[in-house]
C-alpha cells in the first residue's frame, strides 16, 4: 500500500507542474501590459513647428494663377482638374524664401503636375529666357517646379525651370533611387528644403533633387494643374497635409530635411 501510495503521489504532482507549465505562462501574458497604439495626427493639422496652408475645408488665402483649371475642396482633399484649351494653371500662397514644405500628393497617371516654390508671374509679355522668340504672356508662372508625374518618365520630385529656361536644374542620370520613388496611383509624400542658393527634395523619404541656383530668393508657392491636349481629359491631381516652416537665421537641415537640434552642423 506504502508503495502504491507513493507511485499515486509522484504521478498527481507530475500533472500539476505539466499543468503549471501552460497555465503560468498563460497568466503571465494576460497580465503583461497592452501596447499603446500610436495615434496618427488627423489630415491637415501641422506638426509642431509647422503652419498648415490648408485647412481642409475651404481654399481661402489662395490666389489661381496662369490658366483656369478648376480648384476645389474634396472630402478634406485639395483637387486640381484640367480644363481643355487652359494653359498651365496654378493655385498659389506666399511669397516664401527660405523653408521646408511637406505636403501629400496623389495624381491621375495621365496628369503632369507639379509645385513652384519661389515663383512669379510676368507682369508683361516677356520673350522667354531659353527661346526668345516664345513670347510669354502677362500673368503667365514662372520659376522653379518640383516634378510631379509617372514613375516611368523618372523625373518626380526634380525642379523644372517653368516658363523661364525650360530645362532640370539637377540630373537625375545618376540617382536610381531617385527615379523610382514616385508611386504611381498612390499617395506620395514630399519634402521641399530651399534655404539660401541651394534647393532640395524628397519624395516618401528618398533623396531627389540637390543643386544650388541664384536666380531666385524668394517667390510664391504654387499648386499646378498642367495643360492638356485637346479632347484628352478631364484628369486631376490632389493634394492634402500641406505645411510649411519658414527657416530662421541660423536653423538647420540634415540629409532627411529636418531641422537640426542644438549644435550639430548640417550634413
Amino acid at each position: 500500500m506504502k508503495k502504491t501510495f507513493q507511485r499515486t503521489s509522484l504521478l498527481t504532482a507530475c500533472c500539476l507542474g505539466l499543468a503549471a507549465l501552460f497555465v503560468l505562462p498563460a497568466l503571465t501574458l494576460g497580465d503583461a501590459p497592452k501596447a499603446k497604439k500610436m495615434k496618427k495626427r488627423p489630415d491637415n493639422k501641422a506638426p509642431k513647428g509647422f503652419v498648415a496652408l490648408f485647412d481642409g475645408k475651404s481654399l481661402d488665402g489662395w490666389t489661381k494663377e496662369g490658366g483656369y483649371a478648376e480648384y476645389k475642396v474634396e472630402e478634406g482633399t485639395m483637387v486640381g482638374t484640367t480644363a481643355e484649351g487652359s494653359k498651365n494653371t496654378f493655385l498659389t500662397k506666399g511669397p516664401y524664401s527660405d523653408f521646408i514644405l511637406e505636403f501629400d500628393v496623389k495624381c491621375d497617371v495621365e496628369l503632369n503636375s507639379g509645385v513652384q516654390v519661389r515663383s512669379h508671374t510676368y507682369k508683361e509679355d516677356t520673350p522667354q529666357a531659353s527661346k526668345p522668340a516664345k513670347i510669354r504672356e502677362a500673368g503667365e508662372v514662372y520659376g522653379y517646379q518640383c516634378e510631379i508625374c509617372e514613375s516611368s518618365r523618372g523625373t518626380a520630385g526634380n525642379f523644372w525651370d517653368e516658363g523661364r529656361w525650360t530645362r532640370w536644374h539637377d540630373d537625375f542620370a545618376e540617382k536610381p533611387e531617385a527615379q523610382q520613388a514616385f508611386k504611381d496611383g498612390e499617395w506620395n509624400h514630399y519634402k521641399i528644403v530651399a534655404q539660401g542658393n541651394r534647393i532640395r527634395s524628397w519624395i516618401n523619404g528618398v533623396p531627389c533633387a540637390d543643386f544650388k541656383d541664384d536666380m531666385d530668393a524668394t517667390g510664391f508657392l504654387g499648386f499646378q494643374v498642367h495643360g492638356i491636349k485637346p479632347g484628352s481629359g478631364p484628369y486631376s491631381v490632389r493634394w492634402k497635409n500641406i505645411y510649411i516652416h519658414e527657416l530662421q537665421p541660423g536653423e538647420k537641415v540634415n540629409k532627411k530635411g529636418n531641422l537640426v537640434k542644438g549644435k550639430k552642423k548640417d550634413v
